[in-house]
């Protein structure tokens, strides 16, 4: 499953105008080889897990303020935990789990 147009997940998923979010979880900010990061997220010094991923999905801007992420944020904690649990289904090389 993919949005083309922000981030995809899975076997052959590749960055769009996000980086794709296969093995997000531990992996440290800005790291995706050939995705455009704002500075402000690249230089972030934080890996991604389950209090990271959801204050950043809650506000983007406070989590790492001068971020270019054109996204509101989410306030349901739950669509959050969903959100975070379906990415966790994919390691790093696009297969599930």
């Amino acid at each position: 499953m993919e949005n083309a147009k922000l981030h995809a997940v899975g076997t052959g998923a590749k960055n769009t105008l996000g980086p794709e979010h296969n093995g997000l979880m531990g992996r440290k900010t800005g790291a995706v080889a050939g995705s455009q990061y704002s500075p402000a997220l690249k230089n972030s010094d934080f890996a991604w897990d389950q209090a990271t991923f959801a204050a950043f999905m809650q506000n983007p801007r406070t989590k790492v303020p001068g971020n270019n992420m054109a996204f509101a944020g989410m306030k349901d904690q739950a669509e959050i935990a969903s959100l975070r649990a379906y990415l966790t289904r994919f390691n790093a090389d696009g297969s599930s789990k």
